[in-house]
């Protein structure tokens, strides 16, 4: 549904810290589902872990709050306005390593949506398969 060009008019994130790629569906103000293509040229790799390659969960939570953020900021009519920020994370948990080769497939449904505060449930999944999961929070300058 929305590209690479399309994501980073919405986003104000670049390389190397834009960390999804792809929407493949957004329902503003209730649910999207964003790709991450997870590559073995990602600079992370070099140090985390070089023998045993690992996405870094903390990435794996920014690449869900990208996603959420994306779906904040498609929700809200003046978008151009609005800077969301992620202003918290509750109940995280990773349930299997992320490596080079994975697309980790981002669902985020909308749990609150107020003018400028948004709460999600976001999972990252590869091949059907919880890697993790959380409830993020965000508000918007």
């Amino acid at each position: 549904m929305f590209d690479i060009k399309d994501i980073q008019k919405i986003l104000p994130h670049r390389y190397p810290f834009l960390l999804v790629d792809k929407i493949l569906k957004l329902e503003p103000s209730e649910k999207i589902v964003g790709l991450k293509n997870v590559s073995i040229n990602e600079n992370f790799f070099q140090g985390h872990y070089p023998n045993e390659p690992v996405m870094p969960g903390v990435l794996i939570i920014e690449s869900m709050a990208q996603t959420g953020g994306f779906l904040m900021l498609k929700s809200f009519i003046n978008k151009e306005d609005v800077i969301p920020y992620f202003a918290g994370i509750d109940k995280a948990k990773f349930r299997r390593p992320v490596m080079p080769g994975d697309q980790l497939i981002i669902t985020c449904e909308v749990i609150k949506l107020k003018s400028k505060v948004a709460k999600v449930k976001a999972i990252a999944e590869v091949n059907d398969e919880l890697a993790a999961e959380a409830k993020l929070l965000f508000a918007a300058k």
